[in-house]
C-alpha cells in the first residue's frame, strides 16, 4: 500500500471542486454546504486522490456531505480508509452519530456504507428532484429520494 497523507484543508486554500464534482452534480449544490464544512484531502505524495467533507449538524451528529475518490484509485480500499478517518474524527469530536445521505439509485454506494457499518435510518423524499434544476440519472434511473444512513459511534 502506498504512503498516503490525510489532512484538513486550510480555510484559505482553494476548494478542490474537481474532486468534489466526482460525487456531487453541480458547484451550486456543493456551495450549499462547503462553506460550513471541514474539507479533508487524501494525498499520495504527488496529487490529491480523494476528498471528504464533514459538516457538524448538531452537538451529537456529524454528517458526511461528500466523499470522492479519483477514478484510478477506486476499488482499492480508499473509501474505507476515508470512512475510518470520518469515524475517528467523529469520536474525537464526541459525536454520537455519523450520518450520510446518498441517492436511492446509488446501489453501490448504499452497499459500501452498509459494509462500513452504516444502517439505513431514513429517506428524504424528493430531495434530488427538488434540489437540482435538471433530472439526474444513475444506473439508468432518475434520482429522486435521498437514503439516509447512520453509523452509531461507540462510547
Amino acid at each position: 500500500m502506498e504512503n498516503f497523507s490525510f489532512s484538513l484543508l486550510n480555510p484559505d486554500s482553494e476548494i478542490p471542486y474537481h474532486l468534489l464534482l466526482l460525487a456531487d452534480e453541480t458547484k451550486e449544490a456543493i456551495d450549499q454546504y462547503i462553506f460550513k464544512s471541514a474539507i479533508y484531502l487524501l494525498h499520495n505524495g504527488i496529487e490529491n486522490i480523494a476528498v471528504m467533507v464533514l459538516c457538524k449538524i448538531s452537538e451529537t451528529e456529524l454528517e458526511i456531505k461528500n466523499v470522492a475518490v479519483t477514478e484510478s484509485y477506486r476499488s482499492k480500499g480508499i473509501g474505507s480508509i476515508l470512512m475510518n478517518k470520518a469515524k475517528e474524527i467523529a469520536k474525537k469530536g464526541h459525536y454520537k452519530t455519523l450520518t450520510v445521505g446518498t441517492s436511492d439509485t446509488g446501489f453501490q454506494q448504499i452497499r459500501f456504507y452498509k459494509k462500513n457499518g452504516f444502517i439505513k435510518t431514513g429517506i428524504r423524499k424528493d430531495f434530488f428532484t427538488e434540489n437540482y434544476p435538471l433530472p439526474i440519472y444513475e444506473n439508468g434511473l432518475q434520482m429522486r429520494d435521498m437514503v439516509l444512513l447512520t453509523h452509531h459511534l461507540a462510547e
